[in-house]
């Protein structure tokens, strides 16, 4: 029947990559490395859904990155390792996002 659906902070909907996936996103400061942490991402087998950054979050780009909780310590090599630039890795706590550590 079809991938399940969920509905992003900002109301668009897209295919989701598992339960955990709309809990921890990364937030970045411009759209290039939105784009180029995609890009590494895919590129390490990860599953990801870009989405637009909540309103909870200021960051300078309109982006974001959802990945699931599961990915969370080889989403974090792959930052570090190709010296992508965020905002910073947020996980959803109720309505709020916490900041995790890197």
């Amino acid at each position: 029947m079809g991938q399940p659906f969920y509905t992003c902070p900002e109301g668009e909907i897209f295919t989701t990559i598992s339960q955990e996936a709309e809990n921890v996103l990364i937030a970045f400061d411009s759209t290039q490395q939105a784009l180029r942490a995609e890009m590494l991402l895919e590129y390490a087998e990860i599953e990801i859904d870009i989405c637009p950054t909540p309103k909870q979050i200021t960051a300078g780009c309109a982006l974001s990155i959802h990945f699931p909780e599961e990915d969370l310590i080889t989403v974090q090599e792959v930052i570090v390792q190709e010296r992508v630039e965020i905002r910073g890795i947020y996980k959803q706590v109720e309505d709020q996002y916490e900041a995790v550590d890197i």
